[in-house]
């Protein structure tokens, strides 16, 4: 497995587990066969309703806490420093351990930065290994890292081959932040899987587009963590490190890039309503 080195010296898998959307019935089955295939970081968040599971699954599996890169998120709900401190360590007793390695705002509405005072507490007494934010735009972003003490290691966006947020990875760059992408298979809208240009590179090294997908974001530095229920599915997810494709074939993959977001959009004030009515 690659790994990516935080901007506090902590390593990080670039390629992992997410459990967004799992079922918290069977979230414990998918993480411990996640963990069996050989994923070593799991993502999981409040607002997920499925921490339990993923820390079920983690003491069951056998795997030293300390080989495990477990990720959580404080949700609106939750906003504010006192809220969000009670929350954290209400997080790590329903996944069962001290310490998560890397703690995130899950979205910039309410008193985010109350909440981010409260992961820097956290960081500081060890509860987290490093902290950073989720669905932050870069104007949002800058704000924070400029009034903040820890800065930043991660910003958790929407990334994919037709949204590869060439802009704020410029942004995160200069913050020397990480991107972690979510929906690395834009959950199959614009008809990725079937997408005439990854099926055509795959076809090369005998791999799927999904795979060739993964391996463009990793290639370009940004942390996946792709969801699956099906284990023969993780297994294809995580292999992807025994190829390596060209700057030709790169470059091929960055002209999909759209600049847009195929879900929604932090700037429509409709969306915003939906998404702080989920915390209500």
């Amino acid at each position: 497995m690659e790994i990516v080195k935080l901007n506090n010296g902590v390593e990080m898998p670039i390629l992992g587990y997410g459990v967004f959307q799992v079922d918290p019935a069977e979230c414990e089955i998918c993480v411990k066969d996640a963990i069996d295939v050989g994923y070593r970081l799991i993502d999981t968040a409040q607002a997920y309703y499925n921490e339990e599971g993923v820390g079920n699954a983690i003491k069951k599996s056998g795997v030293k806490r300390e080989d495990i890169f477990l990720v959580t998120k404080v949700w609106i709900a939750n906003a504010g420093e006192e809220k969000a401190a009670k929350s954290i360590d209400e997080s790590l007793k329903k996944l069962q351990t001290d310490y998560v390695d890397l703690l995130l705002v899950h979205q910039p509405f309410g008193d985010y930065y109350g909440t981010y005072r409260a992961m820097e507490k956290a960081y500081k007494s060890g509860k987290t290994r490093a902290i950073g934010v989720s669905n932050f735009y870069p104007d949002r972003f800058v704000d924070l890292s400029h009034f903040c003490e820890i800065q930043p290691a991660v910003n958790q966006v929407e990334t994919h081959v037709f949204q590869q947020q060439k802009q704020a990875r410029e942004v995160m760059n200069k913050y020397n932040t990480r991107i972690m992408a979510w929906g690395p298979f834009a959950e199959g809208k614009n008809n990725m899987f079937k997408n005439e240009t990854l099926v055509s590179i795959g076809e090369k090294y005998g791999k799927s587009s999904a795979q060739v997908a993964l391996r463009f974001l990793t290639q370009e530095g940004i942390i996946v963590i792709p969801k699956s229920v099906k284990k023969e599915r993780m297994e294809q997810n995580i292999n992807i490190f025994d190829f390596k494709l060209t700057d030709a074939e790169l470059d091929e993959i960055r002209a999909l890039d759209t600049g847009k977001s195929l879900f929604f959009s932090h700037y429509d004030p409709a969306t915003v309503e939906m998404i702080i009515g989920l915390a209500k």
